[in-house]
C-alpha cells in the first residue's frame, strides 16, 4: 500500500493541502470575501457568482457545492461570508461545514454594519485560524483515502490515443490500492454511454447513470437546442475531433477498466465506505466540472488537454497531461507531463502511466503543480437550468 503525507481532519479524512478558505455565499458577498482573504497571507477566496435570486434546484445545488468546498479535506478552516439577504445563508452553510469538526466562523455583512466592519471581523477570525493551521504538520496515511478527479478539456485526437489512457492507467492503480476516482462530463459520454453503463455492477446505479445522460439530451431538446452545435467545441474541431461520439469514445479512456461502483449527482460526496470508480453528472465546462468533483471530496485532479489549458482550482492541485508533444513544447509553463512520447514510440503506456502515478504521489505529498505555481484558481458552479 502506497503511503502519503497529509493533514488529518477530525472526521477521519486527509487533506493534501491545508487551505484557509474565505467562502462567500453569494455574488453579493464575493468582493468582501476577497478583501478579507487579502488581509491574511495564504488565505483563499472563491469568486462565487451565484447564491442570490436563484430558485429550486439551482439554489440547492449552489449551497451543496459551497458546503462541499468547505468540507473538502484540503481545507483546514473556513470563514463563511454572506450579505444577509442572500438565498444561500451564511450560518446555514457554516453549520453544515462544521459537521466535519474543522474550525468554521461566519460573517454577515448587513448584521455587522457594512463592508469595512465585515472585513475587520472576518480578518480577525481568519488571522487566528491561520496561526492555528501553521501549527499543523503532515502525518502518514494510506493512498486509499485519496479521491482523484478525472478531467479533460481542449481535447484533440491525441487525448483519446495517449493522455486519457494514461490517466486510466493511474486511475486503475489508485482504485486497486483502495482509493477512488471520479469520471465526469455527462455531455462527453454521449455516444459511449452504453459502453460505460455495462461496467456498472449495481443495476440501480447503472439506471441512475443512464438517466443522467438522457436528462442532458432531453433538456437540450426541450429548449430547442442541439447539443452537437456545442460539442465538439470549435477548438476540438480545429484539433481534429469531428463528432460528439468520437470525443466521447476518447474521453471514456480516463476511466481505465475498473467497474463503476456508483453514479453521483453534481457535488455529491464520494462514499467513504464504498471506494472505487464513480461517475459524476457534470457539464462539459471544465471549470464547473472540476468544481463539482472537488465539492464531492476530490483532493487532487488529473486534467488531460490536447490543445492546452492553464486551468487550476482554488483548493485542489491540478496535474496537466497532454498527448500532444507540440502542445507540451508550446505551453511548458502549464503542462506537467507529456504523454506524446507514447505516440512517438519513445515510451510505452505503462511507463507514462507509472510516471503519472508517481506525480500524483509527489503532488499529494506537497509538490506544487504548474497550475498552483502560477496561482490558477478557477471556480464555477453548474447551473441546472439552461446550462449544457
Amino acid at each position: 500500500m502506497t503511503k502519503l503525507m497529509g493533514y488529518k481532519r477530525e472526521n477521519g479524512t486527509y487533506g493534501v493541502r491545508n487551505h484557509l478558505l474565505i467562502l462567500p455565499t453569494s455574488v453579493c458577498a464575493a468582493d468582501t470575501a476577497e478583501k478579507i482573504a487579502a488581509q491574511i497571507p495564504g488565505a483563499i477566496s472563491v469568486p462565487n457568482q451565484h447564491g442570490c435570486c436563484q430558485i429550486g434546484s439551482d439554489l440547492s445545488l449552489t449551497q451543496e457545492t459551497l458546503v462541499g468546498f468547505g468540507k473538502n479535506p484540503n481545507v483546514g478552516a473556513v470563514v463563511v461570508v454572506g450579505l444577509g439577504c442572500d438565498g444561500v445563508q451564511a450560518r446555514s452553510v457554516a453549520d453544515e461545514i462544521r459537521e466535519t469538526g474543522k474550525p468554521v466562523e461566519s460573517v454577515v455583512i448587513q448584521e455587522v454594519g457594512g463592508t469595512l466592519k465585515a472585513i475587520a471581523v472576518g480578518a480577525e477570525f481568519a488571522a487566528k485560524m491561520a496561526r492555528d493551521l501553521s501549527l499543523q504538520t503532515r502525518v502518514e496515511f494510506d493512498i486509499s483515502k485519496i479521491v482523484l478527479a478525472l478531467e479533460c478539456g481542449g481535447s484533440d485526437p491525441t487525448s483519446g490515443l495517449a493522455s486519457n489512457p494514461t490517466i486510466g492507467y493511474a486511475s486503475n492503480k489508485l482504485v486497486g490500492e483502495g482509493g477512488s476516482s471520479i469520471l465526469s462530463e455527462t455531455t462527453e459520454v454521449i455516444g459511449a454511454e452504453h459502453l460505460l453503463a455495462a461496467r456498472f455492477e449495481d443495476a440501480a446505479q447503472r439506471e441512475k447513470f443512464l438517466r443522467m445522460v438522457k436528462n442532458v439530451e432531453d433538456r437540450a431538446i426541450m429548449m430547442g437546442e442541439d447539443l452537437r452545435s456545442g460539442q465538439p467545441t470549435p477548438g476540438n474541431k480545429e484539433g481534429g475531433l469531428s463528432t460528439i461520439e468520437e470525443k466521447s469514445l476518447g474521453c471514456m479512456y480516463k476511466a481505465g477498466t475498473r467497474p463503476f461502483v456508483g453514479a453521483l449527482n453534481y457535488a455529491e460526496p464520494v462514499s467513504a465506505a464504498k471506494k472505487g470508480l464513480y461517475f459524476m453528472d457534470t457539464p462539459g465546462q471544465d471549470i464547473d466540472s472540476i468544481t463539482g468533483m472537488v465539492a464531492g471530496g476530490a483532493q487532487i485532479v488529473v486534467f488531460s488537454t490536447g490543445r492546452g489549458t492553464p486551468t487550476g482550482s482554488p483548493i485542489a492541485p491540478v496535474i496537466k497531461i497532454t498527448g500532444n508533444t507540440d502542445t507540451f513544447k508550446k505551453m511548458p509553463d502549464n503542462i506537467d507531463i507529456n504523454a506524446g512520447t507514447i505516440i512517438s514510440g519513445e515510451a510505452k503506456l505503462n511507463e507514462v502511466g507509472e510516471e503519472l502515478f508517481r506525480e500524483i504521489v509527489e503532488v499529494c505529498n506537497g509538490r506544487q503543480t504548474k497550475a498552483e505555481s502560477l496561482g490558477h484558481r478557477e471556480f464555477g458552479i453548474y447551473k441546472l437550468t439552461g446550462t449544457f
